[in-house]
């Protein structure tokens, strides 16, 4: 047994030394950038953990990723990264905050980087990895200089795209993977999905939703619990109601509070009728919501009305767990696929 896992293990190293070599991490394994939840314990712990821990800044002000980049520090010596969301009004403001803090690697979400952001971050040092949701946008992304990229389905939690990890992986990875690294992510939550991605030329991973019930996670008791409790089939897309608001569909666990949405839709939709408020303003009020709605759930544990978000691998989140387990878990079961196939 030892025989086969050490040879397993060697496989799985140099599949994922491109990854590794890229992040500064022992293991090629992205935490996603989680609201609420991927704060300075959860990163931390995972970047102690031989992962890749990344702060997800959200709608934070630069004074508050001031903070939690600092405390991240105090916490690990080890890289991390930092989550921005290209629409933040303060963007470049917080692109300056990584600057000073010397981050290594900052993500992108929310679309395409506005004009000079890339340039920004590349100026401080830092190497920058974006979303692809669609293999025109990847190659987008590579010519305009990202350092890789993360393709994520739509079996992910919160902000999903319309097409499945596995169809984006066949699709991307033999166009770009030889260009620059490419981290699959949504719907992992065994170790023998990450080696499958791997084989495909895939350089690493990124995992949320198994992380959520670990140890370090602050996540309040309830919001675990609720994780814990549900199946795959729980995890749902929310509806877009009104076709001129381009409402990005969330997936999380049903509750009460999905309904909650769908009337948050419905009044900003008649805000717009009314002349209220213009379209860019019902965006972000959108925003606004789902920030809120998952605050109440994971640090208030209101699971009834706020928004639980997590994908469809939540059925394999059997037990709270500290991440440094679930991490050796996960490459156990890698190390086992990969020595059942050809060196």
């Amino acid at each position: 047994m030892n025989e086969m896992i050490s040879t397993g293990a060697a496989r799985l190293e140099r599949r994922m030394a491109r990854g590794c070599e890229f992040l500064g991490s022992e293991v090629a394994i992205l935490c996603g950038a989680m609201s609420w939840v991927s704060e300075r314990n959860l990163v931390a712990a995972i970047s102690n953990a031989g992962g890749f821990g990344v702060i997800a800044c959200g709608a934070m002000n630069p004074e508050l990723l001031d903070k939690e980049i600092t405390a991240t520090r105090a916490l690990t010596d080890r890289p991390f990264g930092v989550n921005l969301i290209t629409m933040h009004p303060q963007l470049f403001d917080l692109i300056e905050v990584c600057g000073r803090h010397r981050v290594g690697h900052v993500v992108l979400a929310g679309g395409l980087p506005p004009k000079g952001a890339l340039e920004a971050i590349k100026a401080t040092g830092a190497k920058v990895i974006a979303f692809a949701p669609a293999l025109s946008l990847a190659k987008k992304l590579v010519r305009s200089g990202v350092d890789a990229l993360v393709i994520e389905g739509m079996e992910a939690g919160g902000h999903i795209g319309p097409v499945s990890t596995s169809v984006l992986a066949q699709e991307i990875l033999p166009a770009v993977a030889s260009d620059v690294p490419v981290f699959v992510a949504g719907g992992i939550g065994r170790g023998e999905a990450i080696a499958g991605y791997l084989d495909m030329g895939a350089a690493g991973v990124q995992l949320g939703t198994r992380f959520v019930c670990a140890t370090e996670s602050i996540a309040h008791p309830n919001f675990k619990r609720a994780f814990l409790r549900a199946s795959a089939r729980d995890a749902v897309a929310s509806v877009q109601v009104d076709a001129r608001l381009p409402v990005i569909p969330v997936r999380a666990l049903k509750n009460p509070g999905t309904e909650l949405f769908t009337a948050k839709q419905r009044e900003v939709a008649a805000s717009l009728d009314s002349g209220a408020v213009e379209m860019a303003e019902a965006q972000l009020q959108i925003e606004h919501y789902w920030a809120g709605a998952l605050r109440r759930a994971v640090i208030d544990g209101d699971v009834e009305h706020g928004s639980l978000m997590a994908g469809q691998s939540v059925g394999m989140v059997t037990k709270e767990e500290p991440v440094a387990d679930i991490i050796a878990t996960l490459m156990e079961e890698a190390a086992a696929a990969l020595e059942k196939r050809a060196a």
